[in-house]
């Protein structure tokens, strides 16, 4: 890979200034209304680290950028005028999700427009990545949320059940010994595997397999590891308040267990890709 030189990024900002311009001026509303009423709450969190991603990937593929232009014009302004329709249609009604899927999609027609399918494509993952900052309708959140939620105090029931502790289960409120522990959307949400779904995401792109199926197969087992992870930090919590009581349960434990968490999925996705390497070296040294 060849380093690019500052002159050249210099005339290349120089060169699109207007563009460029344009575009913060149409987004930086939204922006700050992302700041101001979305990224501050605990279920979307994790916008701003997904924002700060973003801008590092795309430093991190700025070479495509200095690639010689081949403009695709129809297609990038048959994506443009989509872009600007949904942008203007979720800004006036503040439907978020047009909103920020039309800022995703003006990106990928501005690139078209200027370089080219070449560079989009060399560019697919930042974009890709993006769409973790739009927030999801409510009714599909709350739709996918209550069956996950289930599921994790179902399994955290039985685990504990079958280690003899004295605890039994009304839908999403665990009780054990005299504690009663509610299992809040933050600890087994829709929200929460998408941030693990994100974090597993990033790992493949950053260790960039040249298995084609071996990326997919983790992929989906990010899935299955965020719905364990979460089991996890649900039994740890009840098992820090049965033992340590409320306060400690609910206090700087609880937001702690939030990191373990991520901690937790991303040693069992290295692990898993461990696991995948060696199955696959053995089958080779045995061919």
């Amino acid at each position: 890979m060849q380093a690019i030189v500052p002159e050249r990024v210099s005339s290349l900002l120089l060169a699109f200034w207007p563009t460029i311009l344009g575009f913060l001026v149409l987004i930086t509303p939204t922006y700050l209304y992302l700041i101001d009423a979305v990224w501050s709450s605990s279920d979307q969190a994790h916008g701003p680290l997904v924002f700060a991603v973003v801008l590092y990937l795309f430093y991190d593929k700025r070479h495509a950028f200095m690639q010689p232009n081949k403009p695709a014009l129809i297609s990038g302004w048959v994506l443009f005028v989509g872009a600007l329709l949904s942008y203007v249609i979720g800004r006036s009604q503040d439907i978020l999700i047009l909103d920020m899927g039309g800022q995703v999609m003006l990106i990928a027609a501005l690139i078209l427009l200027f370089k080219g399918w070449k560079v989009l494509l060399a560019l697919w993952f930042p974009l890709f990545f993006m769409v973790f900052m739009v927030p999801l309708p409510a009714f599909f959140v709350d739709a996918v949320t209550m069956p996950m939620k289930i599921a994790v105090s179902q399994v955290a029931e039985h685990v504990l059940y079958w280690f003899d502790y004295p605890i039994a289960r009304t839908g999403v409120i665990l009780q054990i010994g005299q504690y009663q522990l509610l299992v809040a959307d933050a600890c087994a949400g829709m929200h929460t595997l998408i941030s693990l779904e994100a974090l597993g995401l990033l790992y493949l792109n950053l260790v960039k397999h040249d298995s084609f199926a071996r990326n997919c197969l983790l992929a989906l087992f990010i899935v299955p590891i965020s719905f364990t992870a979460n089991t996890i930090r649900v039994i740890a919590i009840t098992l820090i308040t049965y033992y340590f009581g409320d306060e400690v349960g609910q206090g700087f434990v609880h937001g702690f267990a939030g990191i373990v968490l991520f901690i937790v999925a991303l040693i069992l996705i290295i692990t898993l890709d461990s696991l995948i390497q060696k199955i696959v070296v053995s089958r080779l040294s045995k061919e």
